[in-house]
């Protein structure tokens, strides 16, 4: 009786040991997905605007004469300040930068040093990397 339970074991054993042997040596892994190249094109950054009249920031010469010139006080932020008030910070760089380039203030200036000045006299700080140009 035992040599009959040892044999059905082994024969047990041995198509255990087959059909495993078997199915994973069938085993294919999927293939891996193809890299298709994209010729889309990155369109280019949109190009910021002044969205308000660059002739209405004439105001701001007075300011930035104050600013520059060392007046005893405080300057009066109000006509300058408030126009770019609801602005963001690089809307109202465009915008200072359009009017100090089109001489719109009507004196000559160092352009960073009074872009910078009037922005941040109103709060506003320039955006990391803008240069106007």
């Amino acid at each position: 009786m035992a040599s009959k339970a040892l044999a059905t074991t082994a024969l047990l054993l041995s198509l255990n040991l087959l059909f495993f042997t078997l199915v994973s040596s069938t085993y294919v892994p999927c293939p891996p997905t193809p890299k298709t190249k994209h010729h889309h094109k990155k369109p280019p950054p949109a190009k910021a605007t002044c969205p308000k009249d660059t002739l209405k920031l004439g105001v701001c010469a007075d300011l930035l004469n104050d600013l520059v010139h060392a007046v005893v006080g405080t300057p009066p932020k109000a006509p300058c300040c408030t126009l770019i008030e609801g602005l963001a910070d690089l809307e109202a760089a465009v915008c200072l930068c359009t009017a100090i380039k089109a001489n719109v203030l009507g004196i000559k200036l160092n352009v960073p040093v009074s872009l910078s000045l009037l922005l941040n006299y109103c709060g506003k700080k320039v955006p990391t990397g803008y240069q106007c140009a």
